[in-house]
């Protein structure tokens, strides 16, 4: 809990004194666009993970830690966004959000892939690919998706005519 406030505490700090990217705690991060999520509860799969944080850009990877002998979910994992800004965002919005009940710790990590073989590394990204793709497919059959298509693309070209 310390944690999750002293980093809340450096954001509204950065936000009072105007700092520029450079100069924030995330650049230090800017080398790995991997974060560490602990607090999970132990019942969510990767899908869910990856169904969770994908509102904040696109997952190439996530790492479910699970007990060896078991395979049961310890209840923390490592994601890795295609961009590191997407990290920035879920650090800043979900450290400290509660997902079904349990609060979450959220921060910027450098995962290295530890004893797995290329199979499982495969494997994983295999499945993310399938969890992606039926979201999409979701987002087709959803009644609104027409509507938030239509103002995501209004809202990007007011962003490029303020650039």
């Amino acid at each position: 809990m310390d944690k999750i406030k002293r980093i809340e505490k450096l954001n509204e700090l950065e936000l009072e004194k105007g700092l520029t990217n450079t100069a924030s705690w995330h650049d230090d991060y800017k080398d790995t666009a991997w974060i560490y999520v602990g607090g999970l509860d132990f019942e969510l799969t990767e899908g869910d993970i990856i169904c969770i944080f994908s509102q904040f850009g696109e997952i190439t990877d996530c790492v479910l830690v699970r007990d060896k002998q078991d395979g049961r979910s310890k209840g923390f994992a490592f994601v890795c966004y295609e961009n590191q800004k997407s990290t920035i965002l879920a650090v800043d919005n979900f450290n400290g959000a509660k997902v079904l009940g349990r609060q979450l710790s959220v921060n910027h990590a450098r995962y290295k892939h530890g004893d797995e073989d290329q199979k499982d590394v495969e494997d994983r990204r295999a499945k993310i690919q399938t969890v992606a793709e039926k979201r999409d497919r979701r987002d087709l059959e959803d009644p609104m998706f027409d509507y938030l298509q239509k103002k995501h693309k209004k809202d990007k070209k007011k962003k490029k005519k303020k650039e």
